[in-house]
């Protein structure tokens, strides 16, 4: 886990820095873009509870991405009390252009490692996916 999660980070850093993307965004605001991305209009406390994260947690962390314009919060017609999450134009630009560029840094980095490296990562991804499946099936009880 140490090990994926030192991984994570370094390429984050390596992206952010290459991608010339302004301003930076903090790992969680790019969850909860990814999020958003995935299930359009989704809710504050559902996003809480995909991300793992406390409401008002991400509350804040819309009311930031709200301002720095990558998201929209719309009044849920349903329920006036609740709001719906999109994103903007910009931000489905930003995450088009990080995707992009952590492809090439990855693959490029890739490419330095012996082909049995590779061989041995493409063949550990199908169970890291697996086990992700798992744990995520897991979260769906807690």
């Amino acid at each position: 886990m140490s090990a994926m999660a030192g991984l994570r980070r370094r390429v984050r850093r390596r992206v952010a820095a290459r991608s010339g993307l302004e301003p930076p965004l903090r790992g969680a605001q790019l969850e909860l873009l990814r999020t958003v991305e995935m299930r359009p209009g989704i809710g504050v406390a559902a996003a809480a509870r995909k991300l793992h994260l406390a409401g008002n947690s991400v509350s804040t962390l819309v009311n930031q991405l709200v301002e720095a314009g990558m998201l929209r919060r719309h009044v849920d017609p349903a329920d006036r009390r609740a709001v719906r999450l999109e994103l903007t134009g910009a931000a489905h630009a930003r995450l088009t252009t990080w995707r992009r560029t952590r492809t090439q840094y990855v693959a490029g980095k890739l490419a330095e490692l012996s082909e049995v490296d590779r061989t041995a990562i493409a063949g550990a991804l199908p169970a890291i996916g697996r086990l992700l499946a798992s744990i995520e099936e897991d979260g769906d009880h807690d």
